[in-house]
């Protein structure tokens, strides 16, 4: 099974991963320790990842109830990276939390230092 916000992120279907998520999402960012919240607040948080990443592919995934976990790699510039998505559904189907954690730290460190980069 495809998780909706997987087959959106990869389809570069910016929108529908936005869809997937509850309107009063969290997202726990592998970089800031205060978490974001709402689907306006976090769905622009993904359309600059969406920007920051090269060669984004999910490997692998499992679910446990209403709790995904998306396995992914990616480059950003020269350095390659792995890390997880885990999305949290609520009783609609909604994507009530997402955290993700990244590694290595230099994957993770590229990935700040690109984004800051964006957001001038």
């Amino acid at each position: 099974m495809v998780h909706p916000f997987a087959t959106a992120v990869v389809a570069g279907d910016h929108e529908g991963a936005v869809a997937t998520l509850a309107s009063d999402v969290t997202f726990h960012s592998p970089a800031v320790h205060k978490a974001y919240h709402g689907k306006e607040q976090v769905g622009g948080l993904l359309r600059l990842v969406a920007t920051v990443f090269e060669n984004f592919r999910y490997v692998h995934e499992w679910r446990d109830g209403n709790t995904t976990v998306l396995f992914f790699e990616a480059n950003v510039g020269d350095r390659a990276l792995q890390g997880v998505d885990i999305l949290e559904e609520n009783d609609a189907g909604a994507v009530q939390a997402l955290t993700v954690m990244i590694r290595p730290l230099s994957g993770l460190q590229a990935v700040v230092a690109a984004m800051a980069e964006q957001l001038g």
